[in-house]
């Protein structure tokens, strides 16, 4: 499917995609694929002006009429799955089935907030005061700042702004650099599910396409009370307290420097699929990657070999080639970092297995590389996250020591034990477990379902996207207490009389 072909079925005009100042290109070969008009920091003032005024209206539509919006966006999806997601796989390089798995997560959202546009409880709360009640109140919050990632182009601004939607807020996305078509994709589909819907007024999603300055044009107005933003540490370092300055409130989606442990009694053949999609999808650039495999040493020589086998037998090329298995990295400067990356490793005495850029004389603009195993000599660690598909295997013999290891980094995202032992289990589970947002027992660190809140903890920000009761992130909690009596008692007996009567 050529991108004219694309851009046709979605109903983006192509013109928006030629004559801009910001030139995109494909990961798979280097080409350009468009040219788009990036935002002015003028322009950013005024996008968060009609965002206030689409507020003002959607706010007052009654929460499940706004779930409505977002049945009737679902639909659309399900209608453009196949071409949104071979666009995915186009602009950010990952494989036609992820691309399809990721529209197939927009669908997800949808129908999770359809359902909860009816679902915004709040609670009746007993009062100690005779003939009183009180209760808690989620009210709309106001527009709602995304700030997305290339690796996940269209889906996590889906999480939030599905939410966001039927909470009764307006929302501003700003997609990454290297990913606008993707993010102009889905406003078109949006705007076409709002002309199907009387009730929704002009500017309720917008979007800013642009660098860090348009980043920060948005993330320091007082105007857009909620900031989602998600990519590396580095960048939550630096919106999180601009946010908190301003006394804004932000959801952070950061690094991930994912561990699986495998266990003496663990299912082998899980434990292998498991580590090796965790670690090579998207060719390693999830913030859900499997990066750290700790292995029981009475397993490693049933384990390592045949990674070591997988990984050199991995089909890597076009993304958009049903055979391929790993797609291209991002661009040059992520193919430089896994060099460092490795380089690092070698010199702290780690053994590489893999690794180096391929298909260059084919792709001269592509990055393809091999995944690599770095086998770490005994009491080391990793400590820093590379975007890129690594993953550096450890040692171990004691159960609390690996699962003491997996926690000593500074990032918390995903985490994983492979046993059939139920002790080793819940306690890989329990309080003095895995330390991280995510603990999963005998499946991956990658591909969370939308059902469940998504994010972690440390420097991977603490914020929750996506399921669970992620919603109140993006209300306001009110407590209202009514007096249906004709006396003024006080909360806890206190007494105060002015000593006047009627």
């Amino acid at each position: 499917m050529t991108l004219d072909e694309i851009l046709n079925d979605i109903g983006l005009n192509a013109s928006t995609l030629t004559g801009g100042n910001l030139d995109v290109y494909s990961p798979i070969d280097g080409a350009k694929i468009a040219s788009v008009a990036m935002d002015s920091t003028a322009d950013v003032q005024g996008k968060i002006e009609n965002s206030v005024a689409a507020f003002k209206e959607w706010r007052q539509v009654p929460a499940p009429r706004r779930g409505e919006l977002v049945r009737i966006y679902g639909g659309i999806l399900r209608a453009h799955k196949e071409t949104l997601g071979a666009l995915v796989a186009l602009e950010c390089g990952k494989i036609y089935q992820e691309g399809l798995g990721e529209v197939q997560e927009m669908i997800d959202i949808c129908d999770f907030a359809v359902g909860l546009s009816r679902q915004l409880y709040g609670l009746t709360i007993a009062s100690e005061r005779p003939q009183h009640k009180m209760r808690e109140i989620w009210q709309p919050l106001g527009p709602v700042g995304i700030i997305s990632a290339f690796n996940f182009p269209v889906a996590v601004w889906a999480w939030n702004a599905t939410l966001a939607l039927v909470c009764g807020d307006s929302v501003i996305w700003k997609p990454s650099e290297k990913t606008p078509v993707t993010a102009l994709a889905c406003q078109a589909l949006f705007e076409q599910a709002c002309a199907q819907f009387s009730d929704a007024p002009q500017n309720l999603s917008q979007i800013l396409i642009g660098e860090r300055d348009i980043g920060e044009a948005l993330v320091d107005d007082k105007r857009v009370p909620l900031i989602s933003a998600t990519g590396s540490t580095a960048m939550g370092r630096a919106v999180g307290p601009r946010v908190a300055q301003r006394f804004g409130k932000s959801i952070l989606e950061l690094g991930g420097n994912n561990a699986i442990i495998v266990a003496p009694s663990a299912d082998l053949d899980l434990a292998f699929q498991g580590t090796v999609f965790g670690s090579v999808g998207t060719c390693g650039q999830r913030c859900t990657t499997t990066r750290r495999l700790f292995v029981h040493t009475d397993i490693y020589d049933s384990l390592i070999p045949r990674l070591k086998k997988a990984f050199s037998g991995l089909s890597i090329g076009n993304p958009l080639d049903a055979k391929t298995l790993v797609g291209p990295l991002i661009d040059e400067q992520a193919y430089l970092h896994m060099e460092d990356a490795l380089n690092k490793a070698q010199m702290d005495g780690g053994v590489v297995t893999g690794g180096g850029r391929v298909l260059a004389d084919q792709y001269p603009n592509g990055y393809y590389v091999n995944p690599a195993i770095v086998e770490m000599p005994e009491g080391t660690n990793v400590h820093e996250e590379t975007f890129a598909p690594i993953l550096y295997i450890f040692k171990y013999t004691d159960i609390e020591d690996a699962i003491a290891r997996q926690n000593a980094v500074p990032q918390g995202l995903s985490s994983s034990i492979f046993t059939r032992d139920m002790q080793e289990a819940e306690l890989f589970t329990s309080e003095t477990g895995s330390d991280c947002g995510i603990a999963n027992v005998n499946i991956g660190t990658s591909g969370a379902e939308i059902g469940g809140a998504f994010g972690g903890e440390k420097e991977t920000g603490g914020g929750r996207e996506s399921g669970s009761d992620s919603w109140k992130a993006y209300m306001r909690r009110m407590t209202s207490t009514v007096n249906y009596s004709s006396a003024l008692p006080l909360a806890q007996g206190i007494t105060f009389d002015t000593g006047e009567t009627e």
